[in-house]
């Protein structure tokens, strides 16, 4: 484009010089008009060409800028389908959050329940616990009887001894109903089989007597003749043979008045001396029960 310019420059300055050197000839109107008719045709000339430049650099700046827009095109449809594709894992990542919230939300409602039942289960330790010391507690009371005799009891060889004397109430009960007694504590009234458990048993007696009466400090024992009388026999079905073991003029019967249950005393005097007989359903004293130590 410049070099166009510069020729036209260079056609002008010549035809300027040409009129200004050629003199009062070319200052003729004549020589003005051709003057001017060839400075137009070079004008021409030069417009054609600047058009023809004009619009071949329009042409490239056309395609420059098609090029581009196609480029530009192109990274639209590119961004348009990633963001289809972020669209997506976006409705998908929400998908997933809500899946995991509800998924807390039972682990949560698990945890609650699992919290609740281990409650309970803490609960059921603590009550464990408390039976658990309670039982150590009893063990340690138990511990100077264990595999003997309960609290209470007394030991003699191999069998333990309750005397009613220790209840609070120091009740007296008729035979039939002290029986009763010892069977509702797993035991029997006592049966005494030796000499040795006979001397026991009246020594027994003599340091628990409370009556300045002999009779009234007796208990009852497991003997009797109700089946036939004057057949004296002890509730495991063996039947008495010793007489020395009653006091002189007993058993008597009282006049036959049905005395069929034997009744021990004390023998400071004499331990052999220490039964009599007594009405089993009228009389009421203490009593003796007997079980073998475990």
């Amino acid at each position: 484009m410049e070099n166009q310019w510069e020729r036209a420059s260079g056609y002008f300055n010549t035809f300027y010089d040409i009129i200004r050197q050629g003199g009062p000839t070319f200052r003729s109107h004549k020589c003005m008009t051709l003057g001017l008719g060839l400075l137009n045709a070079v004008l021409l000339i030069v417009a054609v060409v600047i058009g023809i430049k004009c619009a071949r650099v329009k042409e490239g700046s056309f395609h420059v800028s098609h090029s581009a827009v196609t480029q530009l095109l192109n990274e639209l449809d590119y961004l348009r389908s990633n963001h289809s594709d972020v669209m997506e894992a976006e409705e998908e990542a929400k998908m997933a959050l809500e899946r995991a919230l509800k998924h807390h939300e039972q682990l949560k409602e698990q945890i609650d329940k699992q919290k609740t039942i281990n409650d309970g289960y803490q609960r059921q330790i603590e009550t464990l616990k408390t039976e658990k010391t309670n039982l150590q507690s009893n063990i340690s009371a138990l511990e100077g009887t264990c595999g003997r005799c309960l609290p209470g009891w007394s030991l003699y060889n191999s069998s333990c001894y309750f005397f009613s004397h220790v209840e609070p109430s120091a009740v007296k009960k008729n035979w039939p109903d002290s029986r009763a007694d010892c069977v509702s504590r797993g035991a029997d009234l006592v049966v005494i089989d030796s000499p040795e458990e006979q001397t026991f048993v009246s020594d027994s007696i003599e340091h628990v007597k409370n009556s300045r009466h002999w009779w009234d400090n007796g208990f009852w024992v497991g003997l009797i003749d109700i089946e036939t009388e004057g057949t004296w026999v002890w509730i495991n079905n063996v039947t008495e043979v010793e007489q020395r073991y009653w006091i002189d003029g007993e058993p008597n019967d009282a006049g036959h008045v049905g005395e069929d249950c034997a009744i021990v005393v004390s023998g400071s005097d004499n331990p052999w001396k220490t039964r009599y007989d007594a009405r089993c359903d009228e009389k009421k004293r203490h009593w003796i029960c007997e079980v073998t130590s475990k």
